[in-house]
């Protein structure tokens, strides 16, 4: 297994682009760092970083061991903090993604009140994925549990479904009447889930030019600025709207659906504020 220099070693240089420096800043000599970098390429059996007159940079294999780097160091540097938190109150590690981490977060805070304390990420669904597999987090709110193929021991624990809406800031004209609502229009989309590539089909045969946002709240402050359109799930359109703003039908009948992944069975705090969250998101908690 690599140790921890060897991590450390990959992510100081993936920042520095200099062997040098980051041998310096290692507090180690740069023959020291080039032979702990090279025994760390054969022991993957694949070159790691790229030399050249501009610097070293990482290969598509060194970006993985970055990218690994990152999570493993992250975990490490939390030791000590998890079990100090741990010896004072029961925490509860729970996971969501960006586009809905400022509405659940908050919700959820208020429901469990002061019968744990929450910890609580933000990460990309397949991560948090693994995450509950290796039991580093107790459990993750995820819109994708129905499209992938989950772990061995997590189990999808269904929170309610939502449906894509048509947002349309105050003073922006709304969608057209007719079968081309969105034509001539610049249309931004943004799903809780791996519908992406569906929706901007359903945008386009609707008129519209599809434009895809990093998450709920970037496409609605997109649309504001911009004077356009957005697609988004119905619960961040609410929470996220200002006097005159419309909240309308999308003609983009996908549902969205978000569930709760654990090991095996939800902490009995968090199946106690599951029902009251779904209904803090707006969320029909039963579909055909």
């Amino acid at each position: 297994m690599p140790d921890v220099e060897d991590l450390t070693l990959v992510l100081t240089l993936h920042r520095t682009q200099s062997l040098g420096a980051a041998a310096r800043e290692l507090l180690v000599s740069q023959p020291a760092a080039s032979q702990r970098l090279s025994r760390l390429e054969r022991r993957c059996g694949t070159a790691l970083f790229a030399r050249s007159s501009l610097g070293t940079t990482a290969t598509p294999a060194g970006l993985e061991m970055v990218r690994q780097a990152e999570h493993i160091l992250g975990h490490l540097h939390g030791v000590f903090a998890a079990v100090r938190s741990s010896a004072a109150a029961r925490t509860l590690r729970v996971g969501t993604f960006a586009g809905i981490s400022g509405y659940a977060f908050p919700a959820l805070d208020e429901l469990v009140g002061d019968a744990v304390r929450l910890s609580t990420v933000v990460h990309h669904g397949d991560e948090m994925i693994e995450l509950v597999a290796e039991g580093s987090m107790d459990a993750a709110l995820i819109g994708i549990a129905e499209q992938v193929q989950l772990p061995p021991h997590v189990v999808a624990h269904r929170l309610g479904t939502d449906e894509l809406v048509a947002f349309v800031a105050s003073g922006v004209q709304p969608p057209r009447r007719g079968n081309l609502p969105f034509l001539d229009r610049v249309v931004t989309y943004a799903p809780y889930d791996n519908s992406g590539p569906l929706i901007a089909e359903r945008i386009a045969a609707l008129g519209g030019t599809p434009r895809h946002a990093a998450t709920a709240p970037v496409a609605l402050e997109i649309s504001r600025r911009r004077d356009g359109i957005a697609i988004v799930p119905s619960s961040a359109a609410r929470m996220s709207g200002r006097p005159g703003d419309r909240v309308m039908a999308s003609r983009v009948d996908l549902p969205v659906r978000l569930s709760v992944i654990a090991r095996g069975e939800l902490d009995p705090v968090l199946v106690a504020a599951l029902p009251a969250l779904a209904r803090a998101l707006g969320l029909r908690r039963r579909t055909p």
